[in-house]
């Protein structure tokens, strides 16, 4: 059976000298359908191989639960990935960062009083036994020694950058091993991790996008003797709401990966696709102040958001094909677009009004968070009764991550977390007065140390510095739309839905854009597209064909503040927004 050596020289496998030459493309980002297509492009460009993180708060989205359907059918993608004759790099995690929430770390873990995440703590390391169990029988048949695609697995993800502990390091390929990996171990880390964030016996990879000497040298002080590989090569980056849409030129990024080539290197492209953040699923950044990452994983990558490939994927195949076989065959044309055309949005239902909907309240002396209501995603909706008419400051201690404010119905501010606010002022109408406020994750950190990262309001909450008892906390996870009731267009105050109907006669990819909308979410027959925000960078969602139906499709719109307009667009090119260049 094959098997992946590490020799003193480099990589081996079944007994020949291989250069691992890989692309990230993680299979949760992309609509199922679109799998193959995928990966016969990066076949195309020349790759060996493919790298796929494993994000564990998907595939285990509650306790003693765990899925492998649909588009967690990480079998079937392994099996296409063999089909292109692709070898596969799995980074099942435990934690994975990937700007993906929570570091793929799963949002139950957090109801646990004072776990400590990436740790020895027993209740983490119990949860992730149980995860290793379930996830690596059914992979077995897909590692290299039984004839499948793995040819290697990653231990952790860039631990150097959090810790130190290499005991916690040597329970996790203890953990592995038990659960039946028997192909090699790696670790990634940033050049300056590489000490802290390896263990002895496993081979350690480095992370970089430029300083590409600096990075192998490094690397090579670090671990004397074996292969030199740089396991996220980044040739790009994501992007955050209200900033700018990093992007970097194919040539710059080309001569760095000639570099890691001419010197021997094994490399893999981050990102070959990046994809999108479909639904909540995007995580966030906190280095004192929290900044959420945008919908769009489109990452500059050598494929864009919709798979279609951009002139750095010409300029990385002619440096490729120097030191590797790049197929003789033609580059993959672009996907065809829909015609662009406006949707009428005629129909509407009040968010606050059918919040019952979505999820029972619970009463308590305090509101809740997400993670005692058994929530991952979406929204809170919390509700209390204010004690007197007159001027009211609320002040919560803290906002995870946004919250909107109303008194008997009628908006009157928001709290972010982003812009560390805390208190809100306002006049209640009278004795008695009812205080709604909805909360929203907007993505749980998924780097450093504020990975502890629980949602909703937490802390005190007072008004006037009187504390309110008696709050209810109703989850509102929005993952099925199915029960609301929509009446035709009216003026709606506060959070409301807006469903429209539009036709295709061929089902294509597509660009969704909102101009003239503030800040929410959208589905198209039901798929979650993402977040959208009139802050930019991003201003339009991407659409995958296979989402789609000929004929009549649904689309909608849960707008949180308030649109100019009754109208969205369909487009048949995306606008990330201005470049930073």
């Amino acid at each position: 059976m094959p098997r992946l050596e590490i020799a003193a020289d480099g990589f081996r496998l079944d007994d020949r000298p291989l250069r691992i030459i890989s692309g990230g493309l993680h299979y949760f980002r992309v609509h199922p359908e679109q799998w193959a297509d995928r990966l016969h492009k990066a076949r195309l460009l020349g790759l060996n191989t493919v790298e796929t993180y494993v994000p564990w708060n998907l595939h285990a989205p509650r306790p003693g639960e765990f899925r492998l359907d649909g588009g967690l059918d990480l079998p079937r993608f392994l099996d296409l990935a063999a089909a292109e004759g692709l070898h596969v790099l799995l980074r099942p995690g435990p934690y994975i960062c990937a700007e993906w929430e929570g570091g793929g770390l799963p949002s139950w873990l957090l109801a646990e009083d004072g776990i400590e995440l990436r740790s020895r703590d027993p209740r983490f390391l119990g949860a992730v036994d149980d995860y290793l169990a379930d996830l690596l029988p059914p992979l077995k048949p897909y590692l290299s020694t039984s004839g499948g695609p793995i040819i290697a697995v990653q231990l952790e993800n860039e631990y150097g950058a959090y810790g130190d502990d290499a005991g916690y390091l040597a329970d996790l390929a203890e953990l592995l091993h038990t659960h039946g990996v028997d192909v090699p171990l790696f670790t990634c880390d940033q050049p300056s991790d590489l000490a802290r964030g390896g263990l002895d016996g496993v081979l350690r990879t480095a992370n970089f996008g430029s300083r590409v000497d600096a990075g192998l040298a490094e690397l090579r002080r670090q671990q004397p003797t074996g292969p030199l590989m740089c396991s996220e090569f980044w040739i790009g980056w994501f992007d955050r709401w209200g900033a700018v849409h990093i992007t970097r030129s194919p040539a710059d990024a080309a001569a760095d990966l000639d570099r890691l080539l001419a010197a021997g290197a094994s490399v893999n492209i981050y990102m070959l696709h990046g994809g999108t953040n479909f639904g909540f699923t995007n995580g966030a950044n906190d280095k004192g102040t929290y900044r959420p990452t945008v919908t769009s994983y489109d990452y500059d990558a050598l494929l864009d958001e919709a798979g279609d490939p951009t002139p750095k994927y010409e300029a990385f195949r002619e440096v490729i094909a120097k030191y590797a076989p790049v197929p003789d065959e033609p580059l993959p044309a672009p996907a065809a677009k829909l015609v662009p055309t406006d949707i009428e949005l005629d129909s509407c239902a009040s968010l606050l009004d059918q919040a019952h909907l979505f999820g029972r309240a619970v009463i308590a002396d305090r509101p809740l968070t997400m993670e005692q209501l058994g929530q991952s995603f979406g929204f809170v909706l919390y509700e209390a009764v204010l004690p007197a008419a007159g001027p009211a400051v609320l002040r919560i201690d803290e906002v995870r991550d946004r919250a909107q404010v109303f008194v008997d119905g009628q908006p009157v501010g928001v709290l972010e977390r982003e812009n560390h606010e805390h208190a809100l002022a306002f006049t209640a109408p009278r004795h008695g007065a009812h205080l709604a406020v909805l909360v929203e994750n907007q993505g749980r950190v998924n780097y450093g140390t504020a990975i502890h990262d629980r949602k909703g309001l937490l802390g005190r909450v007072t008004v006037n510095g009187e504390a309110l008892a008696d709050w209810t906390s109703r989850p509102l996870p929005l993952d099925s739309l199915d029960a609301l009731a929509f009446i035709p267009a009216a003026p709606v105050v506060g959070p409301a839905f807006h469903l429209g109907t539009f036709t295709v006669d061929r089902p294509a990819d597509g660009y969704l854009a909102l101009p003239g909308w503030t800040k929410g979410l959208v589905w198209v027959n039901g798929f979650p597209l993402g977040r959208y925000c009139s802050r930019g960078p991003q201003t339009t969602l991407y659409v995958p064909a296979p989402v789609l139906r000929p004929g009549r499709n649904e689309i909608t719109v849960l707008e949180l503040h308030a649109s100019a307009t009754s109208t969205v667009e369909l487009r048949d090119r995306p606008d990330l927004g201005p470049r930073d260049e």
